[in-house]
């Protein structure tokens, strides 16, 4: 079991709180049950991922072949990280975007109840050497390679599958950007302390910790220790609590993938409220492309001549630097719709 003990902030007035959803047993067996599970040895996978995406955008996975140890070995130095003093951990900051974060989130003023650790997974980029990481640097640099690298093996083959549910000839039409020497990719390790000492002052509510958004990447593979936190959203705007499973992985699907997929997949938007009692501790892989990729409805889904294309092409890059400049919950995506044509309106007129 993970315990940390150190506290993280002394003022948490500025950090939103939201409606404590219900922790009945009831209400863990429903939740259970609505989100999907996909056994990657099953043979009817690629058909069950596809609708998974079509409708939440999420899902389990599970018979993934991640040696449990690959993951332990990573979650154990993590915790041995986050107890440190304040001090110690500062020597790994600031995050720039790489390096150890405490609060805030981006640059934009979004806050959240919150420490992490954030690397690049590009060995060709310096930032992950200039991490300094007290006692064991050496060590956890390569448990992250290690994890990080099961993680892209995983992130591909469900992907592979999805280009297969597609009937997509080319099967790595989207997990090549991942296994590109030059993939955007990155890793991020987030610690959510207990805060039994605001039990009273929230009132029954829940602080963030993570507030609602959506990743930008193409494919995020999420696992968590034992603690609940992790919220979706569904369609209809409610939001779903996952029950945790330490020895499973969820799948995001991310807004590049929703632009690929011209929408039929959709970008899940989801949140992390703090456990008042219990640490949390999750480790996200966010597969992402190389820079100068550019991102459109895939040519081979767009063969029904009446199928209108709903996004404009844009690089990585140029998506990556418009999401910076915004807030943790805004549309991003909003920026790149293709508006209808003059003929389109019209016709929708008539």
């Amino acid at each position: 079991m993970v315990v940390l003990t150190q506290p993280l902030v002394e003022n948490f007035s500025h950090i939103k709180t939201c409606k404590n959803n219900s922790t009945s047993s009831d209400h863990h067996d429903h939740t259970s049950n609505v989100i999907p599970v996909i056994d990657l040895l099953d043979p009817e996978a690629n058909t069950l991922i596809i609708k998974a995406c079509q409708e939440f955008g999420f899902f389990k996975v599970v018979n993934h072949g991640v040696p449990i140890e690959t993951i332990t070995k990573l979650e154990n130095e993590a915790v041995k990280f986050f107890n440190l003093s304040q001090i110690e951990k500062d020597k790994a900051s600031p995050a720039n975007p790489f390096g150890y974060g405490n609060k805030r989130i981006g640059s934009n003023g979004d806050v959240g109840w919150v420490e992490y650790l954030l690397f690049t997974t590009n060995p060709q980029l310096t930032h992950n050497n200039s991490i300094t990481i007290p006692g064991n640097s050496l060590l956890f640099r390569a448990l992250v390679k290690e994890y990080v690298n099961a993680m892209r093996n995983m992130g591909c083959m469900v992907l592979e599958m999805i280009a297969e549910g597609l009937n997509i000839e080319q099967k790595n039409v989207l997990s090549r950007m991942l296994r590109d020497e030059k993939s955007d990719s990155c890793f991020r390790v987030n610690h959510y302390p207990p805060c039994p000492e605001l039990l009273q002052t929230l009132s029954g509510r829940n602080l963030i910790g993570f507030g609602e958004h959506t990743d930008p990447q193409i494919i995020s593979v999420v696992r968590s220790n034992n603690t609940s936190g992790l919220q979706i959203s569904l369609k209809d705007g409610t939001w779903l609590s996952v029950p945790p499973d330490p020895y499973s992985f969820f799948i995001n699907v991310g807004d590049s993938l929703q632009v690929m997929s011209n929408g039929r997949f959709r970008s899940v938007r989801h949140r992390v409220v703090a456990d008042s009692l219990r640490a949390r501790v999750s480790m996200i892989y966010f597969g992402g492309p190389p820079l100068s990729e550019k991102i459109a409805p895939l040519s081979c889904l767009m063969e029904e001549p009446d199928e209108q294309i709903l996004y404009n092409e844009f690089t990585w890059s140029e998506y990556k630097m418009s999401a910076y400049k915004t807030r943790l919950g805004d549309n991003r995506l909003s920026l790149f719709e293709r508006k209808p044509s003059h003929a389109q309106r019209q016709y929708g007129q008539m």
